[in-house]
């Protein structure tokens, strides 16, 4: 059996991330060693389970402070995320690229042009460790490029060692510090951000909202719902009264407001 030298250091490499497992610095030495193979401009490691996400490490931000984006992100945007919604959608482990879940839209939604452009740039593509029935962890890296072919078969090759690491990996997080009452009052799911426009929708509607605002064209949300497209223009004409907007832009703004009043209330 032959081994390169690129062999011999990607062993090593992973040996030493094993010694590592319980140390405070892991995500931040797998993505260094992610980066020799693969680069990325930025990366976050991921809690996706019922309610806001759980951050447990980040590429740095070069502000003084959090970076508002991705705080904007945490506050409620992270409900119109592709694998953030693939994740709830159909939960499972693997090698997951943006192309794969996007829906048809998204590049012509607010959401893409406000946050996604401006936080990972032009692509993304994310290792998921399903570790329950309502829990994934998922590791994302995000490029100011399109990963190539070869890039994304490096990456599924090496996927079985990340999926591996990361599973272990969390039986030395540290549980959440906040009490679970707080925590429960920030688990806000559509619904309840919806709520706080003030108009009564139907929980149709409210769905209707959330594939809409996510990229989804008329016949993925028909699909989606399992109605007729005409209902769903229907269901769309009767959200625009109630709301009394009359554009999509102006429903993503109405969400944003919403979604901040209400992480201000459970502060």
């Amino acid at each position: 059996m032959g081994l390169t030298l690129q062999d011999l250091a990607w062993h090593r490499a992973v040996g030493q991330l094993i010694e590592r497992l319980d140390h405070p610095g892991f995500w931040l030495a797998l993505s260094r060693l992610l980066q020799d193979y693969v680069p990325a401009d930025s990366w976050v490691v991921l809690l996706f389970s019922q309610g806001r996400p759980r951050v447990f490490a980040e590429s740095p931000y070069e502000g003084e402070s959090s970076d508002p984006l991705y705080c904007d992100y945490l506050k409620g945007l992270y409900l119109l995320d592709p694998f953030y919604i693939a994740c709830r959608e159909h939960p499972g482990s693997g090698l997951v690229r943006l192309a794969e879940v996007a829906p048809e839209c998204f590049e012509q939604t607010d959401y893409y042009r406000l946050y996604f452009t401006h936080n990972v740039v032009a692509d993304e593509v994310q290792f998921n460790v399903q570790l329950s029935a309502d829990s994934t962890l998922c590791l994302s890296l995000g490029s100011k490029l399109r990963f190539t072919p070869e890039q994304i078969a490096l990456l599924e090759l090496i996927r079985p060692w990340l999926i591996a690491l990361m599973r272990q990996r969390m039986a030395f997080e540290p549980e959440p510090a906040e009490p679970a009452a707080e925590q429960l009052a920030q688990e806000a799911g559509m619904e309840m951000v919806m709520q706080r426009l003030g108009a009564a929708l139907t929980m149709r509607e409210v769905d209707v909202v959330r594939l809409m605002l996510a990229g989804c064209s008329n016949k993925e949300v028909a699909r989606k719902l399992d109605i007729s497209t005409e209902t769903v223009k229907v269901h769309r004409r009767h959200l625009y009264a109630k709301l009394n907007i009359k554009s999509q832009p102006e429903l993503f703004a109405l969400f944003i407001k919403a979604q901040g009043s209400l992480s201000a209330t459970s502060t």
